[in-house]
């Protein structure tokens, strides 16, 4: 991922300096909508669909927030931001949230002004290879050629590896992403090698799919999430908690189709999660029955993320590490009480 230049720092210390006094909520239900950036356009996570809607796993996420602070999922602006604009975008206010699959890191968070609400999807660096290579993983090849954008952050973590692994390889540049896909089209290269959920998109745009695969391994951690400016801790609450309602939906077995029917239910999870024992909206500043809203509107996390990833979307990914904890995978909401 590219860093933040030193001059939007700049910015960010003296645009929200004492930024404790910033009220996000109260300015998106004055305005009506929320700001919510995306991506450019990545298959599964932001795209817009033949109809002219965003449609996506990040889109969701937004949708959710929606909801809870707004009442309905349709009450969203999204503005698509390329890599290098997104964190200057959310710092500088043109958007309340953003969206677009950012991986959480030591020096983003460290260093920006800037809270990860959570992670919504664990990633890592990834490799599509033509399927007529044979390799069922990359060990099995001693020798490639890798077509990358120039000075791509996962170039350096490509040359670790590599070495590491004693695996001759050579570079081969790029100016842009856009070329490079078409260089590995054109067999000027073995491999390419991203963000792993990224190569099952890009490998949909080939213009012949069906010959490259996308190797089940990964060689770093991508965790994602979607991120909000400091300074707001009920707006991190309202973002943080409209992801981790979606999970523990899921782990509860309460669906978009369900929830109605569950409100009568005497489990007390599910009565406290939506909104029917205790007052769980009047520290965010919502309606108590915000998180029902959400699940009946939007869907449990198992739901957005088959739509979007699963095996009835285009992308098919395997859930994986994105599974619930209790069924062999990382995702892990705190619990709704």
């Amino acid at each position: 991922m590219k860093k933040v230049s030193l001059l939007v720092w700049i910015l960010v210390m003296i645009t929200f300096a004492g930024s404790a006094e910033a009220y996000t909520k109260e300015e998106v239900v004055k305005r009506g909508r929320l700001l919510c950036g995306v991506s450019t356009g990545t298959p599964g996570f932001a795209s817009v669909n033949t109809e002219g809607k965003w449609t996506g796993f990040d889109v969701d996420i937004c949708r959710a927030v929606a909801v809870a602070t707004l009442g309905s999922p349709t009450k969203v602006e999204y503005i698509p931001l390329a890599e290098g604009e997104a964190f200057s975008a959310l710092l500088t206010g043109e958007v309340d949230i953003l969206s677009n699959h950012s991986t959480w890191t030591f020096a983003r968070d460290s260093a920006l002004a800037v809270h990860f609400s959570g992670v919504s999807y664990y990633d890592g660096q990834g490799f599509m290879v033509p399927k007529k290579l044979e390799a069922k993983r990359l060990l099995d090849l001693k020798k490639v050629k890798v077509c990358g954008p120039v000075g791509a952050a996962s170039e350096q973590n490509l040359i670790d590896y590599f070495e590491r692994n004693r695996i001759e390889f050579k570079i081969v540049p790029y100016d842009t992403l856009e070329l490079a896909v078409k260089g590995f089209e054109k067999e000027a290269c073995d491999l390419l090698s991203m963000q792993q959920s990224q190569l099952h998109g890009l490998r949909l745009g080939l213009v012949a799919p069906e010959n490259a695969m996308v190797l089940p391994e990964v060689i770093t951690k991508e965790p994602l999430g979607p991120v909000v400016r400091q300074g707001d801790d009920v707006w991190l609450g309202i973002v943080r908690w409209s992801l981790f309602v979606m999970i523990n939906a899921e782990e509860l077995g309460i669906t978009s189709r369900s929830a109605a029917e569950q409100r009568a239910s005497n489990i007390l999870d599910v009565r406290r999660l939506f909104g029917l024992e205790g007052a769980v909206g009047k520290s965010l500043g919502l309606k108590d029955d915000w998180a029902y809203q959400v699940i009946r509107q939007v869907g449990n996390y198992g739901e957005v993320f088959e739509r979007n990833f699963g095996p009835k979307s285009l992308l098919k990914i395997d859930r994986g590490l994105n599974n619930l904890w209790n069924k062999g995978g990382l995702q892990y909401a705190p619990p709704f009480r």
